[in-house]
């Protein structure tokens, strides 16, 4: 059945391009300490890819190919196991299919949420985004894998959440890890921990001029400036790139040397993961050992300008 799956890969992409529309890829890397196990939600009439979720373990990469037009949202499981029944789960994140592949079920909150609209070729924009309104629980940078040339308005831009938000999560927010462990697993939203209207922005307050910034929204803004806070915060957050060349990037926790053991309780006692051990490859199939050590560090520094210049 493994030697299928390269086949059933090819046989995808030459279906988008008999369609005319070449398909996009998403290269994920975990440069992570501990596995992440990443899962894919396709919206509503957007073709899945060939795999909804699998384990990425520290220091690899997995490239997934798309539909020209996809859109959906990819985030990282953390904490992941199988009981004595078969049954997988996860503490933080959990899509509830009960096994590695999502299979069209999106992540139980907090998540951190990275979300796609590909324009298909159309000629149209791209846009991405990374969310913390289902709160946080890894930090994720998002960026056009051979973006067109920046222009002045600020397209193709990296984003995300490059921040560990756990460590410093309000108490009244915390997601406590499984026990022994004592770090914060996850962080979660106003909205999950309280249910009130007002941080929820729905009720009286479901509309961009009634649902304002709360200080638990600003919490998450202050910690990540370039990601949604909540669910009006489109001015500063959403990114655009016309013809973004073939993906994205998305890693998770970019600049491993700032998320050391601790940042999450899955990664206490471990030693520095092993940064050129990588893969790369279509629903498991091996395709390339290429280090995206370069990437990540072109994603922090585009981080860390985005943040100097955008404002809250």
């Amino acid at each position: 059945m493994g030697e299928l799956v390269p086949l059933l890969s090819l046989l995808c992409c030459l279906t988008f391009l008999l369609q005319g529309a070449a398909p996009a890829t998403f290269t994920i890397t975990n440069s992570c300490d501990y596995t992440v196990w990443p899962g894919i939600l396709s919206n509503a009439g957007a073709p899945p890819p060939l795999t909804t979720g699998f384990a990425l373990p520290p220091g690899q990469t997995l490239a997934v190919t798309v539909a020209s037009a996809w859109s959906g949202r990819i985030w990282g499981r953390t904490l992941c196991s199988t009981d004595s029944s078969g049954t997988f789960s996860c503490t933080t994140a959990d899509c509830g299919s009960g096994a590695v592949e999502c299979s069209g079920r999106g992540a139980t909150p907090p998540a951190t949420l990275a979300e796609f609209t590909l324009a298909g070729g159309t000629g149209g924009d791209d846009f991405y985004d990374v969310s913390l309104v289902d709160g946080f629980n890894v930090p994720v940078v998002v960026a056009p894998a051979a973006p067109a040339p920046a222009s002045g308005n600020g397209s193709c831009q990296a984003t995300g959440c490059p921040a560990d938000v756990n460590r410093a999560c309000p108490a009244e927010l915390r997601v406590a890890a499984p026990p022994p462990a004592t770090a914060a697993a996850a962080c979660r939203s106003a909205c999950e921990a309280f249910g009130e209207a007002e941080y929820c922005c729905s009720g009286a307050y479901g509309s961009p001029a009634a649902c304002a910034p709360t200080p638990y929204s600003r919490f998450f803004k202050g910690a990540c400036p370039a990601a949604y806070s909540y669910a009006y915060d489109d001015a500063t957050s959403t990114f655009t790139c016309a013809a973004a060349g073939g993906g994205y990037d998305v890693v998770f926790c970019p600049g491993t040397s700032s998320l050391k053991s601790g940042g999450n309780p899955e990664a206490a006692g471990l030693p520095p993961s092993n940064p050129t051990m990588q893969f790369s490859g279509d629903a498991g199939s091996s395709l390339g050992t290429t280090s995206r050590n370069a990437v990540v560090a072109l994603l922090i520094v585009a981080i860390v300008s985005l943040t100097s210049t955008r404002r809250c």
